[in-house]
């Protein structure tokens, strides 16, 4: 209700000023808001983290102490199972470390293999060698030969090493911070003397007489192993060596060298710490232990032990391996501190207070026989010496668990069984507390380090290798102390990124108004999410958008003009709405440019980032959208990064009325154009970004920041696509949103998961520019087809064959299942069947060219393997066998619904399918779709029918374990499975069953219809039927075309012409009452006459305007310009003079963050008007400038100067000052207009230079009375910029020749429209259609093939040839009957079953890695707060330093023709 009220105050304010205050307001346009839901999910998914990798920890910790308890020689248990629990435990050590050898060979074998260096490999591989003997004595020596609570404080120490390297290399960013490694050193010193003592004093407290029922102590051994505890934890210690290293400056060239050959690296430490492991442990028990192996004790275990054993190694493995891949996902959902930091520091805690629970609750639930009560009574003091005294009695007691008995058993030998006094246990507790603290002291970084979105796990922990001994603080010392980035700030170790410029390229092809409201909206909302590009963003990125639009331009019928057709005019239409309902106002600034390929518009949007709108005229360039996207690249890739690396020199300007310009020694120059490229100069090509849209998509910011997100974080992912969704109504839209869905939700996650992603679809992907510009593949991409294969892969799919040159190159494309776009779908049969038509050919070509440079791709791409490879091939002839297998479908519905034997059944099968060939062979392509959707719906009722007798048929059976039955149930299963773990589209298996009816019509009849018209390769979708088009002309009073000798010229007088002409004879003759007649005749005037003045191709109207506004101009004013004139030259002389001693700011790396183009400090005097430079306008330039022009009516003109001004005040503490401005300035509005014009009247530029002088000096006025304490000049200009905004008109300006001749040249090079002869077409057609021939003779070969196997064996009979299942009942009884299946049936199912449980298997693992990355978006997402501009100076700058203006010396100001920076 409060939206609605709002909407209609609106609406209010607008009708006071308009009859006409209606508008439209697209879906999306509202302002953007945290949503609270992912704002408790995130929460929610931090604390669930936070505690599985505490739970994990725990356990992993907990099982590993159980099992050296159980495998200790003074343990409970006998030898026996004594040596089987101390073979598990090697295993839990050998475990990771098989692991991560299998990985790092499997990435030498199928990705990329790379030569270690030898000396630094033997370095490591001693290092690695070292930690698996300590690694190995400490676990398995030392531990199962001390108590388990010993067990627990001993590890605490191997933090040592690291303590130590932080000292020597100072690695804190403050000084006093060299405490907490200090502290940490001191306290493990003090926990290693206390272990001393503890054992010190059990030995001297022991009373013999009260310990029957324990082990002797053996005081010369128990020195012995804790003296070797200590040299194995300082052994162990050396494990994270290179976090130190890595953060310092020290041997930084090794480092680097060993991340070049981490995997080769990794295979061979990993084998060395296996060795090792497996060598310490058979020469311990073989050679040194008291109870050598007897190696039948393996087989002779009892069950329980086995039991026992087996389960504490799994659990132990498992949550080992989970407590590091949650400590990882903490990380990257920025649960730093709460989700990984502090549950990991509390493991060893959480362990000490579990065990110590399960040994009180024991102790508690004893009752002391009657003889320790004896005993006891008077003498002991300590309530559980009688717990402990009794406690190896019963060890033959079954109701005492075995896990139990022996932690017990083990606490019992701490200095806790003490029968008098319990001070001596203080000191295993106090070496517990310094050991701790010294771990939590030494990893003191971990709480402050902050992390971007999804960051890579290489730059989160040193080593990929966990130690599933020491979880806990193996993840603590693994996480690395500073992480390294591109552009890092050591001092704060701050989340930095480097900055990005992203183009927004979209490619326009007859799109309706609505699609175009879609994509511009989605525009404009960027513009508002990133804000101004003065500013910076906490995702460090600036854009531009770019739309280029094919078939602009329309011909006159009679005269042979040039104008914009209705698709250029709706663009118009749809910008300026879009505008307005953003800003409540006008666009602006508006630039019209003619160039060599047509025309170009330029906005400025809002928040002040550029807008550009490319008409493409057929006559001068290629159409169609390869060639849109290879001009874009060329451009904005070619063009813009050869000035960036080629800075130019900024040209002078002429025309001083744009809003744009900034006044530098009085003269004018414009700036904003050039601020994105200056910006680019300082980034690489790895971090521009082009984005392909095409011109109905809908997204929004999130879903860009997403995809910007996979390109920063992964250096070889040259391209990303996002989720689409297709939009429309009626059942082929209903068909394709299931299709999309499937496709995404199986096929694209798996390509993802298991290599790469194939196809990134034009309509919403990501390109990193240096991908692009790879060789081979931006060159390559220019190539025109001129074979008919080429025709087929370059054209049909562009998007495909692209991404197949970046695969082919090396590059990976990634797909990100959040990221959503919505795109329109064709939503009739004949569009959708022209739709795939092309698509279809297409992706098998590109496909098969892909398959075969496969064995090249995959040395040269490390995301594609062999095995990639070979599931390629598997789906490609699945999609081949298509047309086979649902033939053999239709015959088993036949089957099923009217009982036809299976030979019968196949044949009549075939001959709709070879009908319909014949048909296409022979009819044309319209006939062919309608024959094709009578067919469908056919196809569809009998599937239906099919359907239900598959349930009857499983009815009937009394089972659905057959085959057909199992294949349905399990496919229907799987699917709803599938969409319930995507809840915002699970919605979407309501459309299964139309897809399931369709099958037919889509696998079937649209593969031979894609086939058979192969050889047509037009566009098929948006065709436009408009050829030349009548102008309509409105008050021509003569049209004449004359021709005169080698002349011939077309005369055109309007009325409004006429009039003009007129009033120039009477000025002429009588210049005083020509005047005077003029002044009278003004307040009349309708405001019409700017129509006359932009329809009219005389160019002598513009000198009469020029001499109407000068006669207008005030005596006052006349030498307030003089004055300024004057001024002027005299600055222009001294600036000229001094312009050797200044630099080229464009060749320096000055820091531009201080200058602010708003708030710029130079005077400049709005009421100067200078010379124009008249730039030639063609005949299409004027009907655009005249849509523009509407903002300068006298109701838009009072809307549109109250939201300029309060847009200009913005957050800067006037909002008195600014509601008096706005209330003021509004008033002298309408003193000067008011009766004057009409509210849908056109100013005319005197009355805008009349009307601009008022409002500049009410604006004068009202800063002055209000006495603004600082800054009020700063205030004047800006309100008097804002004016000037209000009231500047769209400009006509000239392309730089650089720029021009750069055009010229790549139209030239490859873009020169296509004019092939008649020759060249026949001999292409036929080419085409003799590969069209071959294609379906291949096609039809191998489906006929399949066919007629499975026809053969039908009419073999199932008795002779079949496989047999045995058939189950659901209460799980045996039928009699087995089942029999035919081989090729079998295979085909059991084949598509496993390709589609892969792909749900890919599904669930990037499911979980997008849900991490959802949460971590919404985590850092822009707070919608707006920001003063006031305090720009101490905003956070994020990313590599980048200006944020210009400095402009006398070097940079060269006098020449205009230059508009694009």
């Amino acid at each position: 209700m409060e939206e609605l009220k709002q909407r209609g105050q609106k609406r209010e304010g607008r009708h006071r000023d308009t009859w006409d205050p209606f508008q439209l307001n697209p879906i999306g346009a509202e302002k953007e808001k945290k949503q609270v839901c992912f704002r408790i999910l995130q929460n929610l998914v931090a604390v669930l983290v936070g505690l599985a990798v505490l739970v994990s920890g725990v356990v992993s910790k907990g099982s590993l102490l159980v099992l050296t308890t159980l495998a200790g020689p003074k343990s409970l248990r006998d030898e026996t199972n004594q040596q089987f629990y101390a073979l598990l435990l090697m295993c839990v050590l050998v475990t990771p470390n098989l692991l991560m050898f299998l990985k790092a060979l499997w990435k030498c074998v199928f990705k990329s293999y790379v030569a270690p260096n030898p000396r630094t490999l033997g370095i490591v591989c001693g290092i690695e060698a070292l930690v698996a003997l300590g690694t190995a004595v400490l676990v398995l020596i030392v531990m199962p030969n001390l108590d388990i609570l010993t067990n627990l404080c001993i590890p605490g120490g191997i933090c040592i090493f690291s303590a130590v390297l932080q000292i020597a290399f100072r690695l804190q960013s403050r000084r006093w911070m060299i405490l907490y490694p200090i502290c940490s050193l001191i306290l493990v010193v003090s926990g290693y003397f206390l272990l001393g003592i503890d054992y010190y004093v059990r030995e001297k407290t022991y009373i013999k007489h009260f310990a029957e029922n324990f082990e002797e102590l053996d005081d010369y051994m128990s020195y012995v192993y804790v003296g070797v505890a200590i040299f194995a934890s300082l052994l162990v210690s050396l494990n994270w060596w290179e976090n130190p290293f890595q953060a310092s400056t020290n041997i930084q060239e090794m480092l680097s060298e060993l991340d070049t050959f981490r995997d080769t690296a990794y295979v061979f430490t990993s084998f060395i710490r296996i060795v090792v492991t497996l060598a310490v442990y058979f020469l311990y028990f073989c050679v040194f232990a008291e109870n050598p192996i007897d190696w039948n004790a393996y087989t002779q275990a009892s069950k329980a032990t086995q039991e026992i054993a087996l389960g504490l190694f799994f659990l132990q493995a498992f949550c080992s391996a989970a407590c590091h891949w949650f400590g990882v996902v903490a990380c990257k959902i920025h649960a730093m501190k709460f989700g990984f930091a502090l549950p990991v520091s509390l493991i060893g805690p959480a362990t000490l207070i579990l065990g110590i629970i399960l040994f009180v609750t024991q102790s508690a639930q004893f009752n002391p026989s009657p003889e320790i009560a004896a005993i006891i009574k008077g003498n002991i003091t300590n309530d559980f010496w009688p717990f402990c005294y009794e406690l190896k009695s019963l060890k033959n007691v079954n109701t005492t668990p075995v896990v139990m008995l022996e932690i017990s058993y083990s606490i019992c030998k701490t200095s806790l069984n003490n029968p008098y006094d319990m001070w001596p246990f203080s000191m295993l507790a106090l070496e517990g507390v310094c050991m701790w603290l010294a771990l939590v002291s030494c990893t003191y970084y971990i709480w402050k380090i902050k992390v971007q979105r999804i960051e890579r796990t290489s730059l989160l922990f040193v080593r990929r290798l966990y130690e599933s001994a020491f979880i806990d603080i193996s993840m603590l010392l693994n996480t690395k102390m500073k992480v390294i980035r591109t552009a890092n700030r050591e001092s704060n170790n701050d989340v930095e990124l480097e900055n990005c410029v992203i183009y927004l390229c979209a490619t326009m092809w007859h799109e309706t108004y609505d699609e175009m409201l879609k994509i511009l909206t989605s525009m404009f909302r960027l513009d508002r999410y990133r804000g101004d590009p003065k500013e910076e963003h906490k995702d460090c990125f600036d854009f531009e958008c770019h739309i280029y639009v094919d078939d602009a331009f329309m011909i006159e019928k009679d005269s042979g003009t040039k104008f914009v057709n209705t698709y250029v005019e709706d663009l118009i239409h749809v910008v300026m709405e879009v505008y307005r309902v953003f800003t409540n106002k006008e666009p602006d600034e508006v630039s019209i440019i003619e160039t060599p390929y047509g025309g170009r518009l330029v906005f400025v949007m809002p928040e002040g980032n550029m807008l550009y709108v490319h008409l493409k005229d057929k006559q001068l360039i290629r159409n169609k959208k390869r060639w849109s996207q290879i001009m874009y690249l060329y451009y904005l890739l070619g063009w813009k990064g050869y000035n960036v690396k080629n800075p130019q020199k900024i040209t002078r300007q002429n025309n001083p009325c744009r809003a744009s310009l900034v006044s530098l020694d009085s003269e004018t120059y414009l700036l904003p154009g050039l601020v994105n490229d200056s910006k680019r100069r300082h980034i690489s090509d790895d971090n521009t970004y082009i984005m392909a849209l095409d011109g109905d998509t809908d997204f929004h910011p999130k879903a860009l920041i997403l995809l910007v997100d996979r390109l920063r974080m992964y250096d070889n992912v040259g391209a990303a696509c996002g989720r689409i969704h297709p939009t429309g109504m009626g059942p082929m839209v209903w068909y394709q949103k299931f299709e999309y869905a499937v496709g995404h939700w199986l096929q694209k996650t798996a390509e993802h998961v298991f290599g790469s992603v194939l196809c990134s679809p034009g309509c919403f992907s990501l390109f990193r520019g240096s991908a692009l510009m790879d060789d081979n593949v931006l060159k390559r991409y220019t190539t025109k087809a001129t074979r008919a294969s080429e025709y087929v892969q370059y054209d049909q799919g562009e998007d495909r064959w692209l991404c197949t040159l970046l695969l082919q190159q090396g590059w990976r494309v990634e797909y990100n299942a959040a990221s959503d776009a919505y795109t329109n779908s064709p939503q009739e049969f004949k569009e959708f069947y022209n739709q795939r038509r092309r698509w279809g050919p297409s992706t098998l070509a590109n496909t098969l060219d892909l398959l075969h440079s496969g064995k090249e791709t995959v040395k040269r791409n490390t995301s594609i393997s062999m095995l990639y490879i070979l599931y390629q091939i598997f789906t490609v002839a699945s999609s081949i066998l298509g047309p086979a297998s649902v033939t053999l479908m239709i015959a088993g519905a036949f089957q099923f619904v009217f009982g036809v034997s299976g030979t019968l059944s196949i044949v009549i099968a075939v001959i709709p399918p070879v009908f319909y060939m014949l048909i296409c062979f022979l009819a044309k392509p319209n006939l062919q779709i309608t024959i094709a959707a009578i067919l469908s719906v056919i196809y569809a009722f009998l599937m239906t029918a099919s359907f239900f007798a598959i349930i009857g048929d499983m009815v009937i059976q009394g089972t659905f374990i057959t085959p057909t039955g199992l294949f349905l149930v399990s496919g229907a299963i799987l699917y709803m499975v599938t969409a319930v773990l995507h809840p915002q589209e699970c919605t979407l298996i309501i459309y299964g069953l139309m897809y399931f009816i369709c099958i037919p019509s889509g696998y079937l009849l649209l593969t031979i219809y894609s086939l058979v018209n192969m050889h047509i390769v037009s566009w098929g979708t948006r065709e436009s039927n408009k050829g030349k088009e009548q102008k309509k002309q409105v008050g021509v009073v003569c049209n004449r075309d004359c021709r005169m000798c080698c002349w011939d010229v077309k005369i055109q007088v309007t009325q409004e012409t006429e009039n003009l002409i007129l009033q120039q004879m009477q000025q002429a003759v009588n210049p005083n009452a020509a005047a005077a007649t003029a002044a009278k005749a003004e307040p009349e005037e309708p405001a019409t006459l700017s129509a006359a003045e932009e329809h009219s191709s005389v160019e002598i109207h513009r000198h009469v305007q020029t001499q109407n506004l000068e006669n207008k101009k005030d005596q006052t004013k006349e030498d307030l310009n003089k004055d300024n004139r004057e001024k002027d030259s005299e600055s222009e002389r001294s600036s000229s003079s001094s312009s050797e001693k200044k630099t080229d700011t464009f060749n320096d790396d000055t820091d531009y963050e201080d200058t602010d183009y708003d708030d710029d400090d130079e005077d400049y005097d709005y009421n100067t008007v200078e010379p124009k430079e008249v730039v030639p306008e063609s005949a299409w330039v004027e009907p655009v400038k005249r849509e523009f022009l509407k903002k300068l009516t006298y109701a838009n003109l009072k809307r549109n100067l109250q939201e300029q001004i309060r847009y200009t005040l913005r957050n800067k503490n006037q909002e008195d000052l600014c509601e008096e401005l706005v209330l003021i300035l509004t008033d002298t509005l309408n003193d000067e207009l008011k009766d004057k014009v009409g509210p849908e009247d056109v100013l005319t530029e005197t009355q805008l230079e009349e009307l601009q002088y008022a409002l500049n000096e009410a604006a004068r006025r009202i800063v002055k009375t209000n006495r603004i304490e600082t800054g009020s000049q700063r205030v004047e200009r800006r309100v008097k910029r804002g004016i000037e905004r209000t009231l500047v008109a769209p400009q006509v300006e000239k392309l730089s020749e650089d720029e021009h001749d750069f055009w010229e040249k790549l139209l030239d090079r490859y873009l020169k429209p296509i004019q092939d002869d008649k020759a060249h077409l026949e001999e292409v057609t036929r080419e085409l259609k003799s590969l069209r021939n071959k294609a379906v003779f291949l096609y039809f070969i191998i489906n006929v093939l399949w066919v007629v196997a499975t026809f053969f064996l039908q009419a073999i009979g199932s008795d002779v040839l079949s496989i047999e299942i045995p058939k189950y009942y659901p209460n799980k009884t045996l039928a009699p009957d087995p089942l029999r299946v035919e081989p090729l049936s079998l295979m085909f199912l059991l084949s598509f079953a496993v390709l589609l449980i892969v792909q749900f298997l890919a599904m669930l693992y990037h499911r979980v890695y997008t849900l991490i990355h959802v949460v971590s978006y919404r985590s850092s997402e822009k707070n919608y707060k707006e920001k003063d501009e006031e305090d720009e100076e101490d905003a956070l700058i994020l990313g590599n330093v980048i200006p944020s203006s210009l400095v402009i010396t006398g070097d940079d100001l060269l006098n020449g023709d205009s230059f508009i920076p694009s």
